[in-house]
């Protein structure tokens, strides 16, 4: 082993917490090309579709193994009225969009479409209520309408529509963002307002509400402990209620400033940079979180839920800028990498996350052209799939020994080096990711506690960051094979500049 390489240990018999797959979430918004144009192209469309919804998206996704998706929004959720999505297409009202490009829509896709996107891509369901400009009725009622299996009244309006059977909905979001276009509320008002919603959103028959209260910006905490304050039902006598299960934030990388975010395909190595210290704050942001949790909640019963993350950067050139739609590229999967070893350490507290958005909008995981009909999968795509091991595995603690290499970012350290693992069924995976845009990083995994039986290894790199999948060049930015040799001490790897490497090892059953 060199003066120069760093050394990491990982003990393969010491299992931390399970990582959710849910974790892994998605999230597809009424916005730009995510549903029209994206999921659905309509029964009468010449691309391939089942009932609508379009099939190569769907066996890509399945590829994946999305665990949940995030409907109807965002910031669409709190103008959306389920009964409008709902009954025959040709008589459903129009609806105006005001929050994304202020176009006109349809209401093709409602609730049904939705619950046969989940089905295809065997997805469980994640709906985001309407508290904005909604009411406590509306939205139970459509809990009932989605869950409810007797005779009741929205029982019966949904077999009106053809659907016999109710459906399996796990999780749902009391509004969205409501210190901002969900109402502009203060924290205390909007916790007295979940409370209520809460208070209504039913289970019915075998359905289970695992209800999401919606919370902070970014590192507003005191948001967190406003809910925190607010989370059991006062008067409820020695068992209190749990008003909801989680509460949720949301944080997106930006390079600078809401103002100043730069293109997804044009930058420099200083923008490069910038991002990835924003893209690994996210570590920080969960953790502090979490304190505020454990202050109130110190056995860690109410989930913490990231239901939008990921990259955010100016529309490509010449598009609708209500659309968000933006170019994909290595430094896209790179803040991907980053945020699920936050991720997998945050396990014990953090339970769901969503990435923004699954199709044409923000991070995707697929680009669709609406000329050509052509699907691309995007770099970020790439490293969900390389990270599908991880789903509902035991965490591995990642123990560097010594200081990790770091760049200096407008006086502040960024470490180059991240990494997470975890291990299920006589399996272990490793993740780690060099953000290094010019050196080559070396890493000495000392792997104990089990016998280590194969190693096999997968990259995920480019000629530069700024390269990205296009229907030319589809595959650009892919995973190619990554040839690694076991040592007397486990996994000397050299790991290329900018790029992530899944390491899979097999290992030994117990005892062996």
């Amino acid at each position: 082993m060199s003066d120069r390489m760093l050394r990491a240990v990982i003990d393969l018999d010491v299992k931390g917490p399970r990582i959710s797959r849910h974790l892994y979430g998605h999230f597809a918004e009424h916005l730009g090309r995510c549903i029209y144009g994206g999921f659905w192209v309509g029964e009468d469309s010449d691309i391939p579709n089942e009932r609508g919804i379009r099939l190569d998206v769907v066996e890509a996704l399945r590829a994946i193994r999305v665990p949940n998706l995030r409907w109807p929004g965002g910031c669409f959720a709190d103008d959306y009225h389920w009964r409008d999505g709902v009954g025959p297409r040709e008589s459903r009202p129009r609806m105006v969009n005001s929050h994304w490009g202020d176009v006109v829509e349809n209401n093709h896709f409602g609730t049904h479409e939705f619950m046969d996107l989940c089905q295809l891509l065997g997805a469980d369901a994640y709906v985001n209520g309407n508290v904005g400009s909604g009411t406590v009725r509306e939205m139970s009622e459509w809990v009932e309408y989605l869950t409810r299996g007797d005779d009741s009244p929205m029982s019966s309006l949904r077999r009106s529509h053809g659907q016999d059977e109710p459906w399996h909905v796990p999780f749902w979001g009391i509004g969205n963002e409501p210190w901002g276009c969900g109402g502009n509320m203060r924290a205390e008002a909007y916790a007295d307002l979940a409370r209520q919603y809460s208070t209504y959103l039913r289970n019915h028959g075998g359905n289970k509400l695992y209800r999401i209260a919606a919370g902070a910006r970014d590192d507003d905490y005191s948001w967190t402990e406003a809910l925190m304050k607010s989370l059991t039902c006062l008067g409820c006598g020695p068992d209190p209620q749990r008003l909801f299960e989680a509460i949720s934030f949301h944080y997106y990388t930006i390079p600078l400033s809401w103002q100043e975010r730069g293109l997804a395909t044009v930058f420099d190595d200083a923008q490069y940079y910038r991002t990835m210290i924003q893209a690994r704050r996210v570590d920080e942001i969960i953790g502090r979180h979490a304190t505020v949790m454990d202050h109130y909640d110190p056995r860690k019963t109410i989930g913490l839920v990231l239901d939008e993350w990921g990259t955010w950067f100016d529309v490509e050139p010449g598009t609708n800028p209500g659309f968000l739609y933006q170019q994909n590229t290595m430094r896209d999967a790179l803040v991907a990498s980053v945020h699920f070893d936050a991720f997998h350490r945050h396990a014990d507290r953090l339970v769901m996350a969503n990435i923004a958005q699954t199709l044409n909008v923000l991070q995707a995981m697929i680009l669709t052209d609406p000329e050509t009909e052509s699907l691309v999968l995007t770099p970020t795509y790439h490293v969900f799939e390389m990270n599908t091991g991880h789903h509902d595995a035991e965490s591995l603690a990642v123990n560097f020994v010594g200081d990790i290499p770091c760049r200096s970012v407008d006086g502040m350290d960024l470490p180059v080096l991240s990494a997470s693992a975890s291990t299920r069924d006589n399996r272990a995976l490793i993740s780690v990711s060099n953000l290094d845009v010019e050196a080559t990083q070396s890493v000495q995994f000392d792997l104990r506690g089990r016998e280590v039986q194969d190693v096999r290894a997968r990259i995920l790199t480019a000629d530069k960051p700024q390269s990205h999948n296009t229907p030319l060049a589809p595959t650009e930015v892919a995973p190619k094979d990554f040839p690694l040799t076991m040592n007397e001490r486990g996994l000397a790897v050299e790991i290329p500049r900018h790029s992530y490497v899944a390491i899979e090892l097999l290992l030994a059953p117990d005892g062996g």
